[in-house]
Parts: C-alpha cells; sequence; structure tokens
C-alpha cells in the first residue's frame, strides 16, 4: 500500500491515480443499494465528470470519495489512503455543493478565509491567500459584501473561492451550478475551466447538464439507475482552454447526443 502523500505538500505524479475504486458499493439501511461493482482510476490532474439518471448514486459516490460515507464492500483509496484518513490528515480535499452555504453574517472575505482558520497560517499568509483566491474568481469588488447582497452567480463564486483557498489537490463539485440559469451557468463553466488550466487540481463533477458535462471534462462516466454502476466512459477530445463557440461544433453536438443516448439507455 502506498503512503499517503497529502499528508505532506508535495504534488502527486502527474499520471499516477489519486482515486481508486475497485468493487466499491454501498448499501443504506440494509437493503437499498445506492451503488455497486464501481470501478474507477482517477489520474491526478484530471477533470471527471459524472452523469447518470436522478437517484442513480452520482453523489454517493463524490461523498465517498471524500470520507463521508464508508463502503459497504470494496476497496477505495485517495492518494494510497482510505478517504477518511485522507479527510482527517489532508485538508487539500475540498467540496462544493449545490448550495453555496455561505455564513450569512460573514463577508465574502471572511467566508473565504474559514477554510483557513482551522490551519496553522499566519494572519499575514491569510490575507495573501484570501485576496488571490478572491481576485481569482472575479470577486475583489464584492469582497466585503454580505451573501444576502450577492447573486447566486456571485454566491457560487465565493463558495469556489472558499474551496481553492487552501490550494486542493482533489476538488469534488456535486451539480454547484445547477439552480442557476443558463447563461450565468454557462459563465461560470468557462471561469471553472479556466480556474483548472491554471491550477490543474485533480475535479470530480456531478452534473444532470450533458452539455456542461462535454465543455468542462477531459472525461465523462455514465452510471445506471439505481444501484448505479458505471456503465460507460467517454473521453473528450477538446484540448483546453475551451472558448464558449465550442458548445455550437458539429463534434461537440454529436458527442453531446452520443452521451445523451448512452444515458437514456442508462436509465431504463
Amino acid at each position: 500500500m502506498k503512503r499517503c502523500p497529502l499528508t505532506g505538500t508535495a504534488k502527486l505524479i502527474a499520471d499516477q491515480a489519486l482515486v481508486h475504486a475497485q468493487g466499491v458499493g454501498v448499501t443504506y439501511d440494509g437493503d437499498v443499494r445506492a451503488v455497486e461493482e464501481i470501478g474507477l482510476e482517477v489520474p491526478s490532474g484530471q477533470f471527471l465528470s459524472i452523469v447518470g439518471p436522478s437517484g442513480c448514486g452520482k453523489s454517493t459516490l463524490l461523498r465517498l470519495v471524500a470520507g463521508l460515507v464508508a463502503p459497504t464492500t470494496g476497496d477505495l483509496h485517495v492518494a494510497g489512503c482510505r478517504p477518511a484518513v485522507a479527510r482527517r490528515k489532508a485538508t487539500r480535499l475540498s467540496f462544493v455543493f449545490q448550495d453555496p452555504t455561505l455564513l450569512p453574517w460573514r463577508n465574502v472575505r471572511d467566508n473565504v478565509c474559514l477554510p483557513l482558520e482551522l490551519q496553522p497560517t499566519t494572519g499575514t499568509g491569510r490575507e495573501s491567500l484570501v485576496s488571490g483566491v478572491v481576485e481569482l474568481v472575479g470577486l475583489t469588488e464584492f469582497a466585503h459584501r454580505f451573501p444576502n447582497e450577492l447573486s447566486g452567480g456571485m454566491r457560487m463564486r465565493a463558495s469556489l473561492a472558499r474551496a481553492l483557498v487552501i490550494d486542493p489537490e482533489l476538488l469534488l463539485l456535486d451539480e454547484p451550478f445547477g439552480a442557476l440559469d443558463d447563461i450565468t451557468r454557462q459563465s461560470l463553466n468557462e471561469e471553472l475551466l479556466n480556474l483548472w488550466v491554471r491550477r490543474r487540481w485533480t475535479g470530480m463533477f456531478v452534473t444532470h447538464n450533458i452539455a456542461e458535462a462535454v465543455f468542462l471534462s477531459e472525461r465523462i462516466l455514465v452510471m445506471s439507475s439505481r444501484p448505479g454502476r458505471i456503465v460507460a466512459d467517454f473521453r473528450v477530445p477538446f484540448a483546453a482552454p475551451r472558448s464558449r463557440e465550442l458548445r455550437s461544433q458539429a463534434e461537440f453536438v454529436r458527442l453531446t447526443g452520443e452521451i445523451g443516448a448512452c444515458l437514456r439507455r442508462a436509465g431504463t
């Protein structure tokens, strides 16, 4: 078994599997099979999306990787550790939920700073990190605004900044843009992809939107209806960074349609 490198500061080797799952299953309440026979390897630095029918276990899979849910069967490791161990020892795993979950009594800067308050970072170091990531997501002018003074898109940017401030090795995103209008959603897709190009964290992104998955990802997994299994693994051929014009190109439309057809079969 490999040592867990996330407890240190060194980056993983680019081609090393950061997430490894074999025969993983989760059963709730004794008889509700959420996912089963999940086999998966996610190399460090890859952006992976997961699509599937509602209730198929996509979010459960992210929670397994985060160490928030324990597998009933199979083996699952994050950087060579059991996920719960990696989560406790490594502060470089971040989870972004659909709801921004910002603390209403804290402004943007203070919300973003929250993860750093659990680390032995000096005040000066914190200020620099927070300022940098707030600027990265385009919220410098709104750093002292409170959540109720922000649009939905701005709140999600603040949530993303809070996840990025610890410079995560692994970023888990559970339908973070699902509640936003399509224009805002597409704009945030472009910003998220640009952030990934600059930072090259490993991303696992759950979405119901196939076009969103194709635009963002290097690879897309399709899950079946519950109990969720991985039934298809698509490679996305487009180089990053990607322009918004990509969405109207024939190859993008073709791949989106192919994944959509696979998803419809998976849901039956």
